[in-house]
């Protein structure tokens, strides 16, 4: 499903990540794990196709990343969702509207979003919260927001990217039992994250990346 080879990224004279080689198989659920300055970030926007490669290749369902134009790129994203650790969430609109807004932009009908919208906020305990707005929300709730959003289009890719990283101890559980539960249900999940706590919670596989490089590459473990 998820393949890097060989990839490499340069910016300026810095070698941010060095000769990757990784597969990622459909319903997996990895940890990608090191220290700031590591090469997560770029790993995740690599495969989210914000940044590309200064040289090998990422495939993804498919898809040669890289060499996507943009309407490609559009397509491709449809297959992804995408958590971020500052929630991204649009303050001007009601946790509905926040969910409800993906399905707009790709032209579902009205009765469509209603009730995907709500079935997914049931999915992540928000369904009560609908009409309230981000400012009124926890950070966890917010998160579970943002998880909501990602996931409501039915993407076969749920990335993560550090989304404990603002959170309490207990809202950080909550939100890796969520990505545990969407795992379950045959999503492919890749969580980028420093935490130990949580890698050590997941306990699938995990991918150490240090200095750009894979360190370690491990199927149900911690650190």
């Amino acid at each position: 499903m998820i393949v890097f080879e060989n990839v490499s990224k340069d910016i300026a004279e810095n070698k941010i990540l060095k000769n990757i080689n990784l597969e990622i198989a459909r319903g997996d659920f990895v940890s990608i794990t090191g220290h700031s300055g590591a090469g997560k970030s770029t790993f995740i926007h690599i495969l989210i196709g914000n940044v590309f490669p200064t040289h090998g290749k990422v495939t993804v369902e498919g898809f040669e990343v890289s060499k996507l134009n943009s309407n490609l790129l559009q397509k491709y994203r449809r297959n992804i969702g995408v958590i971020f650790q500052d929630y991204k969430l649009l303050h001007k609109k009601t946790v509905f509207e926040n969910v409800a807004f993906p399905l707009e932009v790709c032209g579902e009908k009205d009765s469509k979003i209603k009730d995907k919208v709500f079935s997914t906020l049931e999915k992540v305990g928000l369904k009560k919260f609908a009409h309230r707005f981000p400012k009124e929300l926890s950070g966890g709730e917010r998160q579970r927001t943002g998880i909501a959003r990602a996931i409501v289009h039915d993407p076969k890719i749920l990335i993560a990217d550090e989304p404990t990283g603002n959170l309490d101890p207990e809202a950080s559980n909550d939100i890796i039992d969520i990505l545990l539960k969407i795992n379950s249900e045959g999503k492919t999940v890749v969580l980028a994250t420093h935490s130990v706590e949580a890698v050590n919670k997941v306990r699938k596989r995990v991918v150490k990346l240090q200095d750009g490089e894979v360190e370690f590459d491990r199927k149900n473990s911690g650190y």
